[in-house]
């Protein structure tokens, strides 16, 4: 088990975070409703010489969870700022899944001399309301199943796209999201206030996110989409690629929301960003 530690951000909530390997900085932000966990799958597959720091959000795995007020992006933002601030770390290279990447695309934007390049999994300026719906439905929401075993089961049918998954990976999802609650049943591992938060967030007209996007220029830019993706559509990658002819991309066969990046196609996209971060000399 990947040993956690903590530090206090500047309102007083411990934030939990991993810390491992050496060589240049590799800051991982992951998805909304989930941990550092999300990366242990990527881990394996990285080039030597990155040391690769990965953060619970408040209200995540084994962070405090300080209420729904707080579970916004640039909180979160300001969170990763402070532990690289923690850390004594000028700037870091980032790695975004969903949640992650508008936070990065957010960094990209306020604090854009920290940041050594951004890599954006399954997410972009514009989201689908399919996806977003989809969300909706789970978050914030204990699991109907009642054992680890059962809930991986029922896996594949909420995460439609998500082909040729292996049972055990399913398994392992499982066993990452949800727990015994003691009581016959399992619970999330996360604040169900971030139900409230995210929400919120949705309501009214949507944000303008391009702004953040446009705001990456300059950094080495990468994009990963899942190929059955139901939040980031072709129309916004397009549009992405026409702002950013230098991004990198690729579209990862048999996955939606998320690519759980120790595909093929993404370990080889990482490693190409990763190389122009270093040629780029930010670090």
């Amino acid at each position: 088990m990947t040993r956690m530690h903590r530090f206090a951000a500047s309102d007083g909530a411990t934030i939990a975070f991993a810390d491992t390997g050496e060589g240049l900085p590799l800051l991982c932000l992951s998805g909304l409703t989930r941990n550092a966990t999300d990366f242990d799958y990527m881990l394996p597959h990285l080039p030597p010489g990155w040391r690769v720091i990965r953060m619970d959000y408040r209200g995540r795995g084994q962070s405090d969870w300080t209420g729904a007020a707080t579970y916004t992006v640039p909180r979160e933002g300001r969170d990763a700022l402070e532990l690289l601030d923690h850390l004594g770390l000028a700037r870091a290279a980032v790695l975004g899944t969903s949640r992650g990447g508008m936070i990065g695309m957010f960094l990209g934007a306020v604090a854009h001399d920290r940041l050594a390049g951004l890599c954006l999994n399954d997410v972009g300026p514009q989201l689908e309301w399919e996806g977003l719906a989809r969300i909706k439905d789970y978050v914030g929401r204990n699991p109907a199943a009642k054992t680890v075993e059962a809930f991986a089961r029922a896996l594949p049918a909420g995460n439609p796209g998500m082909d040729n998954v292996p049972e055990s990976r399913w398994l392992e999802e499982a066993q990452r999201h949800a727990q015994p609650d003691g009581k016959g049943g399992l619970r999330i591992n996360y604040d169900p206030a971030l139900r409230d938060s995210f929400l919120a967030a949705f309501e009214g007209t949507p944000p303008d996110l391009w702004p953040l996007f446009d705001a990456c220029a300059g950094l080495p830019l990468a994009l990963l989409r899942g190929a059955n993706s139901d939040l980031l559509s072709p129309a916004v990658v397009a549009e992405m690629r026409a702002r950013r002819p230098d991004l990198m991309f690729a579209e990862v066969p048999d996955r939606a929301h998320i690519p759980f990046l120790d595909e093929p196609v993404s370990v080889a996209l990482l490693h190409s960003w990763l190389s122009s971060v270093q040629a780029a000399g930010r670090l």
